[in-house]
This record gives structure tokens, sequence and C-alpha cells, in this order.
């Protein structure tokens, strides 16, 4: 008898492509086969799932961007998409498709609705996003990684957390060191692609610390290339020791030896963060869609586990006060990280793969 197919379907951002991920890791421990679905963009965050997931390329399109011609083209590609998905389900049957969001999710999820397949979506947000909001009525299960999540009317959702990779899972829980009188960690990132009010901002407002503080600390900056050499120089300007990478490859042991983080509310930065139960200020993305990263760093700031600047009012003195209340506060710092962690689902990807089990019977 043939191992079981489970298609995953995910769209081109590390927000979408972690998750998946993570489902991947558990459905092969169970014997399963699995095929991850998503376009030329989302492949390249592909490199950390497992050898043996088989992927495939689709084409797809928004049509929320691209100008005139774009959105006249988006829908043919978008239909090309479905057909080709339609064929390769003939060819192969799956036994379940499950979509994490993003529009290269749209050919697997078409092609799975028209042909009867058992089918599941996972949302990371706590606004769902375009295409998941599409598919919401045309699943078997819709499964939350933030609760409450804004569903359409007339779905219900079940709470399961959003899923985190192994290397996360590997430092879950893991000892908190709080600020003394040692080094003082401090990580910034701001999601796959860094942030640019993050590399405005954060070293401007780590170099008006105290000199007692800013001679300890050990800064791990995610920024955009483009920035790279700004922030380094402010930050050598400033005496601070500082590594400022475009993307840190070991986020996980970062996470595990901070004691303070900075970052934006994306869903998986949130899952890592409390997975491992670390104190941060988070910044919401302004222009994320449904602004559903504020409501993403909800749970966080209601239980004291974070410390929550819209980005339109944000200025360096006041992240400055902030950091410096919380580095000067162990206990503080302290509450912040068990707080953090008490709102963690490590269990994520269990849960995720409980439904999927549950919809194939």
């Amino acid at each position: 008898m043939s191992k079981p197919l489970a298609l995953i379907a995910a769209g081109g951002t590390g927000g979408h492509m972690f998750p998946a991920q993570s489902l991947a890791e558990i459905l092969l421990s169970e014997g399963w086969r699995v095929r991850l679905s998503t376009d030329e963009r989302g492949a390249r965050y592909a490199g950390g799932f497992p050898d043996a997931v088989q992927r495939q390329i689709v084409r797809s399109a928004t049509t929320a961007r691209g100008g005139v011609a774009g959105k006249l083209v988006a829908p043919l590609k978008i239909a090309s998409g479905v057909l080709s998905a339609r064929r390769a389900f003939r060819m192969e049957r799956p036994t379940v498709v499950i979509g994490f969001g993003g529009y290269p999710t749209i050919p697997a999820l078409s092609a799975a609705w028209s042909m009867g397949l058992p089918r599941m979506i996972h949302e990371q947000n706590g606004v769902m996003g375009r295409v998941n909001r599409l598919f919401a009525g045309r699943v078997d299960r819709v499964a939350c990684g933030i609760w409450p999540t804004d569903l359409p009317q007339g779905v219900s959702g079940l709470h399961v957390g959003n899923p985190v990779r192994s290397a996360v899972l590997n430092h879950a829980a893991a000892p908190y060191q709080a600020p003394g009188q040692g080094a003082l960690h401090l990580l910034v990132i701001g999601g796959s692609q860094g942030a640019r009010v993050l590399s405005d901002l954060v070293p401007a407002a780590l170099a008006a610390l105290p000199d007692d503080i800013r001679a300890r600390l050990v800064v791990s900056h995610q920024a955009r290339a483009e920035d790279g050499d700004r922030v380094t120089k402010t930050y050598a300007d400033a005496g601070i020791t500082a590594d400022v990478q475009a993307f840190f490859a070991d986020v996980p042991e970062r996470l595990a030896q901070a004691q303070l983080v900075i970052s934006r509310s994306g869903a998986s930065s949130l899952a890592d963060i409390t997975v491992i139960g670390r104190p941060s200020i988070l910044i919401p993305f302004a222009a994320a869609t449904g602004d559903h990263q504020t409501a993403n760093a909800q749970a966080l700031a209601d239980n004291g586990a974070a410390l929550v600047h819209p980005e339109s009012v944000l200025d360096a003195e006041s992240l400055t006060r902030d950091i410096r209340a919380i580095l000067n506060d162990p206990a503080r710092a302290t509450a912040m990280a068990q707080a953090a962690l008490s709102l963690a689902r490590p269990d994520a990807a269990r849960r995720l793969y409980d439904l999927v089990t549950e919809i194939v019977r």
C-alpha cells in the first residue's frame, strides 16, 4: 500500500512557508509523502524543507498589484495554474490539500475544491488574508494561528496556534537570563526581509542609551541589504557591538540568547518569540493587509509580554525610554518572558496534523 500524499500549498513569504515547513516535518515523520506547491518566489524560502519534500512550481498571480497590464494578465496566469494543478491531481490524486495562504495557493485549493478532495487552510494572522478568506467557506476545516481571528461571516475556525520549525522547538522554553551586569543581547528582526523603519530608529535609539548600558550591548540586527552599511556605521560610531546581516540563518539561537527582542509582529516571529519565551518591543507593519500585525500583537500586549508601538507615532526617543526601562528592570524583563511563554503553542504543528488526519478520515 502506497503512503498517503499531502499537498501543501504556500505563498512566497516566510510567514506562509515556515508553518508549512513545520507541518511537512511532522507529516514525513508520520509516514506521509509531502509535495510543496508554490511559485518561484516561494521556492526561495523552501531551503529549510526536508529533502524528502517534492517541490512543484505553479503559475499564479495577484490582481492587487502590477498596474493595469498585470491585473489584466493575472486571471490568465491563475487559470493556467488551476488547469495545471487539476492535471497533476488526476495523474496522482493527493490524499489531502492544505493551504497556508498567499496567491500561489489558489491553483491547488481551486483544483482540490473542484475535484472534491479533502482540504483545509491555516491562517497565521489575526485578520484573515485575501486568498484564505476566498476559500474559507470552501474547505473542510479552517485552522487559526492567532486567537481570536477575524473570520468571514458564517465561517468557524479552530485555534491551533502557529507551527514553528524544529530549530525553534529545540530552544523551546530555554531558560531566560535576565539583564544584569554582563553582556546585554538584543535581537532586532523585521520579517524575512528586514524592515526600514527598524533600521532608521533602532540604531539611533540604542545609541542614545546611557554609557553603562551601551557598552554592554551585543546587537544582532537583521537589516535590508541596502540599509546594512548605514546601520553598521551608526552602531560603530556609538561604540556598540553589532552583527548586521540581511538574513540570519540562526534566529532561534540568537532568540534564545536575547535579553530583549525588537521586532515586527508577523505571525511566525511572534510564534518563535512565545515558544522560546522572550520579552519584546513590537512595531506592527503599518501597511499590512487589514492591519493584521496589530491584531497579532494584541494578545502579547494584553498579557504583559510585549510593548507595542504603532509605526505611525514611533520615534527613537520613545524606543530608547522603553528599552532602558526593560533592561534596567530584571524582574520586569523576567515577567515579560514568562508571559510570552504562557501564550506559546509549541504543539501547534501536532494540532494541525491532527486536523489533517481528521478530515481524511
